[in-house]
């Protein structure tokens, strides 16, 4: 697989296929996927009391870096590593209809590698490491040899990562100019580690696809119904620390009370989920996952209060 995509990268054939259609394009990089690393990136500014008037400029920069760059490479390397699977999920995604070409595929996911590399480097170092990084991750969960998500714990890993974890670090590196403190580095680290149950959630849709193909998804080893439970557990877990460690270390009371209030909430949506994992997982996308995503930004500020 790795010598037949550097045969494609060296052959000029590349640019004389039919190049796709802009909104062919668009639904490669698939914009509704990049919410979660933009929000992520907004805790980030916020934990360090980045988010100002003044800071406007640099954080529509690192929206559209944490967005549309990183993680719209992301889904066009994972669509083109992915063509085959897609063909069984998905067929009418981009490539495996043919509305996108394998090699336009692999060209897109190669050029907005070097994009983000080079956006990353104008921003600063420590922002150029993190999407590095996320760069990385990004092809070795997909190509193989290597392949990380055909591990039901790496996979969804190192998608949690690259969609929390480092996005948030990122945030927060830029208006820290140095490292974060160790209690904003905490906090990301165990949202990413809860957001490891929410992307074993998002394989149950592709698990018929990952049987036959070899991935070893929670859902294909474990069945819906205990992977529900398992992700579920990896969920609430980080979650239950986050309140604790407010709690001592002194935080305003709201800010523990709100997360408690917000992870009841989740238990509730995660009740349908469990009775149900192939019905209702949509209806724990909309609920539950809005609930973890608006206690992120709740210990984002939280930190912010704490720090000042």
């Amino acid at each position: 697989m790795v010598r037949s995509s550097l045969e494609l990268i060296r052959s000029s054939e590349i640019f004389y296929t039919k190049p796709p259609s802009f909104s062919s394009l668009i639904e490669l990089i698939k914009p509704v996927t990049w919410f979660p690393p933009m929000w992520a990136f907004l805790c980030g500014a916020v934990s360090t009391g980045g988010f100002k008037d003044e800071n406007l400029l640099l954080i529509m920069a690192g929206l559209f870096l944490s967005g549309p760059l990183v993680c719209g490479m992301s889904q066009a390397v994972n669509d083109w590593c992915d063509r085959h699977v897609d063909a069984i999920n998905q067929p009418e995604r981009p490539i495996p209809s043919g509305r996108v070409s394998e090699k336009w595929g692999l060209g897109i996911g190669i050029f907005m590698s070097l994009i983000s590399l080079a956006f990353a480097y104008s921003i600063g170092n420590l922002v150029f490491i993190a999407t590095l990084v996320g760069v990385l991750c990004a092809w070795i969960y997909s190509i193989e040899p290597v392949r990380l998500k055909k591990s039901a714990f790496f996979g969804p890993g190192i998608v949690a990562i690259c969609y929390e974890g480092l996005p948030w670090f990122t945030g927060a590196a830029i208006f820290s100019i140095t490292i974060p403190s160790n209690n904003v580095l905490i906090i990301l680290a165990l949202y990413a580690l809860g957001a490891h149950g929410i992307m074993t959630l998002n394989d149950f849709k592709a698990s018929k696809g990952d049987r036959i193909s070899g991935v070893n998804s929670l859902p294909v080893i474990l069945g819906h119904k205990l992977a529900a439970y398992v992700a579920c557990t990896i969920i609430i877990v980080p979650q239950i620390i986050v309140i604790f460690l407010f709690i001592y270390w002194g935080s305003h009371a709201g800010v523990s009370n709100i997360l408690m209030l917000l992870l009841a909430s989740q238990l509730l949506s995660m009740i349908a989920l469990i009775r149900n994992p192939e019905k209702n997982t949509p209806f724990f996308n909309m609920t539950g996952v809005l609930l973890y995503i608006i206690g992120m930004m709740v210990s984002a500020n939280g930190l912010f209060l704490m720090a000042g």
